[in-house]
């Protein structure tokens, strides 16, 4: 059976854990931070795991854990 392929945008953005679970950066810290409160600015640093919800399209995306 051939080997699957990695999808590059996910191998990019996303980490898998130990755990099984996935981590990935917030969005919206790109431009026009102007506009947006430092705390939001501030919250936006921090990381976040993939929704459960999501987990196995993510999986199919990196079938070797990246």
């Amino acid at each position: 059976m051939p080997k699957m392929k990695t999808k590059s945008a996910a191998k990019k953005r996303i980490v898998p854990l130990k755990s099984g679970k996935f981590k990935r950066a917030k969005s919206n810290r790109r431009h026009n931070l102007g506009g947006k409160a430092t705390t939001r600015k501030r919250n936006l640093r921090n990381t976040e795991y993939i929704n459960t919800a999501q987990e196995n399209k993510v999986r199919v995306m990196l079938p070797y854990g990246a």
